[in-house]
């Protein structure tokens, strides 16, 4: 006999904070929004932490390597998409890891023997305004000297003069040598008044740059999301049909996380492909599953290995899969429950697995609400789709700019892997949509407007933190009658309100 679920699936609109004492340390700038990303066990800390509980979809309109970097920059994680090849995606992991680090292996080297036509060229390629000059024009040989935008005048020079002729060659470079830490290596760029600082070994290979700005950056930045190299934090999406290639590539590119791409998360291909990364690489390499509804779900992904579980089916803004498919149910409904099966998991085995709540997010308090429930982060695509970030194409539509957003579910993403189809097969119907979002300028110009909503928010439900919102939230449910209520009503608006 089917089993039928007493109790009506909710949506975060349906509930409300109720505020608890907001005590004198309860201000915004007290609240640590710092969170778990990957199990632990008990009486010990995650070994990835997020800064700030936000990630970003796995959707090609979403998360690419320019996305990445900007959300680790505010503490924040970017899963890049995986309905690309492998080499792409491969190329978009090692982006976001060469960009930001104290000890950066160069990308931009040439020999001696180039002209100053390769110079521009290889600048134009790689965007860098810093080019080594090694012995055999790679990474990792003799360093012979180095050419920036000081040391040629287009206008003047002749396109085939050598770089030797115009380089500032090693002897009258300022370097540092192989050992030196970070902070002494930042103090010669600050004595001598340096962009950069090459570091060399005993026989004058070139190891590494550090560079001024990613000083400056981090100052910036102070939340900036960094592995044990001061690299950027970056995820990777994988599928359950290629995952013995792509895995293997991504984990030699840097990525420090996967996590699976699935609208439906409780399925033997994805318990098989998690189960074969934890065997494969001894639990050294970090994956997450999803998406589930249910404690079932939830513990059939646990119990194949995941080291967090996404929850949500059906709630994205351009997911379809509830009118197509009748599959689903409330985001409240689901965060509530698989919480619970998290805490009772936690209880059992002193093993606690995160959680993510992915889609239903339509205002900024509903991220506190998702926290609130349980969550331990949340996975956002529109909300980060309508930035200058992301990948997609700012066009103008009447009056307004607005950014191109399509769903994993699309016909226009090709999907293919998602569900289990060949390269080629058709979708025979479609589960996303392909829709545009209101255009919103610079992630982080949005992104601290929301952290200070929440922070506040925080701050009336008496809590400085995720656990302690967790475990002192108080909610209501909401008529339909006080959800008018909370806006504006019964008065005139004047223009430009919102």
């Amino acid at each position: 006999m089917a089993y039928y679920y007493e109790d009506a699936s909710r949506t975060f609109s349906e509930y409300l904070l109720v505020p608890n004492l907001t005590r004198t340390d309860c201000v915004p700038s007290n609240v640590n929004l710092k969170t778990p990303l990957v199990k632990f066990k008990r009486g010990e800390k995650s070994p990835l932490q997020l800064n700030i509980p936000f990630v970003s979809a796995i959707m090609q309109s979403v998360s690419n390597d320019s996305l990445a970097i900007a959300l680790a920059r505010c503490g924040g994680l970017s899963f890049i998409y995986c309905s690309q090849s492998i080499e792409e995606e491969v190329e978009m992991i090692k982006k976001v890891k060469r960009f930001k680090a104290g000890f950066v292996v160069s990308d931009a080297n040439l020999t001696p023997e180039h002209t100053l036509k390769d110079v521009i060229q290889l600048k134009k390629k790689t965007g860098h305004s810093t080019i080594a000059i090694t012995e055999d024009g790679t990474s990792s040989t003799r360093l012979m000297g180095l050419v920036t935008t000081r040391d040629y005048r287009i206008s003047r020079d002749v396109l085939d003069k050598k770089v030797s002729e115009f380089m500032t060659p090693l002897s009258k470079l300022i370097v540092g040598q192989e050992g030196i830490s970070l902070s002494e290596a930042n103090d010669i760029i600050w004595e001598h008044k340096l962009n950069n600082l090459p570091i060399i070994d005993k026989n004058q290979n070139l190891l590494y740059f550090v560079f001024r700005k990613d000083y400056d950056d981090h100052k910036e930045n102070p939340y900036e999301l960094l592995d044990s190299e001061k690299r950027f934090v970056v995820g990777a999406g994988i599928n359950t049909r290629d995952y013995e290639e792509r895995v293997p590539e991504l984990v030699k590119a840097g990525a420090d996380i996967l996590c699976v791409d699935s609208s439906d998360g409780f399925s033997e291909w994805q318990g098989r492909t998690i189960s074969y990364i934890k065997n494969k690489y001894q639990g050294s390499v970090k994956v997450g599953g999803g998406n589930v509804v249910d404690r079932e779900g939830f513990m059939y992904l646990v119990n194949s290995g995941a080291d967090f579980v996404k929850i949500g089916i059906g709630g994205g803004s351009i997911c379809i899969t509830r009118e197509q498919k009748g599959i689903g149910r409330g985001q409240a409904t689901a965060v509530i429950e698989v919480a619970k099966a998290r805490d009772d998991y936690y209880k059992e085995t002193g093993i606690y697995v995160p959680i993510c709540s992915d889609g239903g997010i339509v205002h900024d308090y509903h991220i506190v609400l998702a926290l609130a429930m349980g969550a331990d982060f949340v996975m956002m695509g529109r909300y980060f789709a309508r930035f200058d970030e992301s990948p997609t194409k700012k066009v103008k539509l009447g009056n307004n700019y607005v950014k191109e957003y399509w769903g994993e579910g699309s016909n226009r993403a090709r999907n293919w892997e998602r569900y289990d189809l060949g390269e080629g097969d058709k979708l025979h119907f479609e589960e996303g949509v392909d829709s545009y979002v209101p255009y919103a300028g610079r992630l982080q110009d949005n992104l601290e407007g929301t952290l200070s909503k929440i922070k506040s928010t925080m701050c009336s439900c008496g809590a400085i933190s995720i656990e302690e919102l967790q475990r002192t939230a108080r909610m209501s449910l909401v008529s339909s009658t006080s959800i008018i209520e909370g806006g504006a009503h019964d008065v005139i608006l004047k223009e430009n309100n919102y």
